[in-house]
């Protein structure tokens, strides 16, 4: 019977202990089941901030007012297909 991909996501968290101090991995662990990232790749990210001693859940940044946008991001698909017909003389790739 194959593994699923979370059986084999919980294996390779369970097989952390090998290499790293079982103690660390559960306080990882915690941490990203406490953010609701439950993932492998988080897990170990937390992981590794712990062993470093980077800052996990620093203060917040006050964003100067010069860095606030002043039009927000869209998805906007006609814009880009007009875009990119400039830049290749209205040629379509398929």
């Amino acid at each position: 019977m194959l593994a699923s991909p979370a059986d084999q996501w919980m294996v390779d968290i369970l097989a952390l202990v090998l290499h790293h101090d079982e103690q660390a991995v559960l306080v990882a662990v915690e941490m990203a089941l406490a953010e609701g990232v439950a993932t492998r790749t988080h897990v170990l990210n937390l992981l590794h901030r712990l062993i470093d001693g980077k800052t996990i859940g620093g203060p917040d940044i006050d964003t100067p007012q010069a860095l606030i946008l002043q039009r927000e991001p869209e998805a906007n698909v006609e814009r880009y297909d007009g875009l990119r017909a400039l830049s290749t003389g209205g040629r379509n790739a398929s």
